[in-house]
């Protein structure tokens, strides 16, 4: 065996409260091309940050060809080991390839640059890695699979022949991709390393040698490719075999009327979307970060304006790109981010909760405390928020009540569609299960509710779920799916 080209164990890493990656294992051969897979949260991310340098671990250890990883303060020497290609440019679009190249390492001559040097190396630096880019072309120009070279001739100058590939095929279309896997063939076989990280399977068995599978923020199996048939690798991400997954299965009155109906939605995220969501019926949308099952949800709420497309509740037309106006038309929004998007900080839980429905609680602008203290306190007690009263401020409250206070101003207005995006996002079992009992309370009183979630148990509340990849909707899967059916359909694994 020859030595590990790089090899983390029992890599820990926590960011306050939250345990990002609980034991983070690598191992990389020289001249592999090898995968690191798991579902969105399983730690992929982190483990990156740590083995190129741009965070400690808080327990483990990382090793390159052998020897200890360099401090984080040796920039050059991380340079020299390791170097990350990811999905947004590093390059810098309105120089020249060849001073994206050489960036602050010119070759001077008398104090200058020396830019028929410049141009001299840059054009010998592509020509070794046989990469072929002008070196006098604004980088801006370049395509991207050609982008993604200049920054791997870029890592590999510096004498780094580990590169890790995150996403790189995200925005490449087929011939693209198939030219940036021989590349990278012909690199392997001049000795580059690479830890390639993708959603899509099917590009892990065309050009990747071995695989390692992360499972909430935990190493799961390392194996070789050619060991593990597609069905192993997607129950090594999901966690439960076929035979363990029993849910109820719930259908939705199917003569219920139609309360959203959309057609033809399309935007610079999604296209060509048709959606329909019943009286009383929970839908959700499943997607990889970049399928568009985001703004798709967030158009519902007033926050995109589509290019073209139509949008009806309860047979009325739904606003675009107006929330006020999109709120009195029926809609309630849970929304991706409570902290950003969610509360506001200066105020009181009781304020936060009643913020969508003064106009209700009082007239000519007035409102009456009184009311609003009786209104907030009842959505306290509907929504078990754990807090002393209305009256606190609600920056003093745990993630799982805070978004409770977040569901609770949704459901305030009694909305037509519920729209709720990552609903249980980074709160604990408890508040989890309370949030989601709202969602079931709210298909009971008739409401229409979108869910947008990457959490698995957020989407088995769902009558169905609707996937999409690329901004389309690839697949329904009605209630009493399976887990690996789902993430198959997710991670966009060819069928057959």
């Amino acid at each position: 065996m020859s030595t590990p080209l790089v090899e983390a164990q029992g890599v820990v890493k926590r960011y306050g409260p939250t345990t990002a990656l609980a034991d983070g294992r690598l191992t990389v051969l020289p001249g592999e091309s090898h995968a690191l897979v798991g579902r969105n949260g399983a730690g992929k991310s982190t483990l990156v940050t740590v083995l190129t340098g741009l965070q400690a671990p808080d327990e483990g250890t990382v090793r390159f060809d052998g020897e200890p990883a360099p401090p984080l303060t040796d920039r050059d020497a991380w340079r020299g080991k390791v170097a990350c290609v990811y999905q947004k440019p590093t390059v810098v679009p309105e120089l020249t390839v060849a001073e994206n190249l050489f960036i602050n390492r010119q070759p001077l001559r008398r104090g200058f640059i020396s830019w028929r040097r410049l141009h001299k190396e840059a054009a010998e630096l592509l020509d070794t890695w046989d990469v072929s880019v002008d070196p006098e072309a604004r980088t801006a120009d370049l395509k991207v699979e050609d982008r993604q070279m200049v920054e791997i001739a870029r890592a590999l100058s510096f004498g780094a022949r580990f590169i890790v590939l995150d996403e790189p095929t995200a925005q490449l279309d087929k011939r693209e991709i198939e030219r940036l896997f021989s590349r990278m063939r012909a690199l392997q076989d001049s000795g580059v390393t690479f830890l390639f990280i993708s959603h899509h399977l099917q590009e892990v068995y065309e050009v990747c040698q071995t695989v390692t599978v992360l499972r909430d923020a935990r190493w799961i199996t390392t194996a070789p490719v050619t060991d593990m048939p597609r069905a192993a690798l997607i129950e090594a991400m999901a966690g439960e075999t076929v035979a363990e997954q029993e849910q109820a299965v719930r259908t939705a009155e199917v003569d219920a009327p139609v309360l959203l109906d959309a057609r033809g939605l399309t935007s610079d995220a999604y296209e060509d979307v048709d959606l329909t969501v019943r009286r009383g019926e929970v839908v959700g949308l499943a997607g990889i970060s970049g399928s568009g099952k985001t703004e798709l949800a967030e158009t519902f709420t007033g926050l995109h304006t589509p290019t073209s497309g139509t949008a009806r509740l309860d047979g009325r037309p739904l606003p675009f790109g107006d929330v006020q106006a999109s709120l009195k038309a029926g809609v309630g929004f849970v929304p991706r981010d409570r902290h950003a998007q969610g509360l506001v900080f200066g105020m009181t839980i009781g304020d936060n909760a009643t913020l969508s429905v003064l106009d209700r609680l009082g007239r000519h602008g007035f409102v009456g405390t009184d009311r609003k203290r009786g209104f907030a306190t009842e959505l306290i007690d509907r929504l078990d928020i754990h807090t002393e009263g209305p009256d606190q401020p609600v920056s003093d409250l745990s993630g799982g009540n805070a978004q409770k206070v977040v569901m609770a101003r949704a459901l305030a207005s009694d909305p037509r569609l519920l729209v709720l995006i990552n609903p249980t996002a980074g709160v604990d079992v408890k508040s989890k299960e309370s949030l989601l009992s709202r969602v079931d309370t709210a298909r009971e009183d008739g409401t229409a509710v979108l869910v947008v979630s990457d959490e698995l148990d957020d989407l088995r509340r769902c009558d169905r779920v609707l996937v999409l990849f690329h901004g389309r909707v690839v697949a329904e899967h009605p209630a009493g799916w399976r887990d690996h059916e789902l993430i198959a359909s997710i991670e966009g694994v060819e069928h057959g």
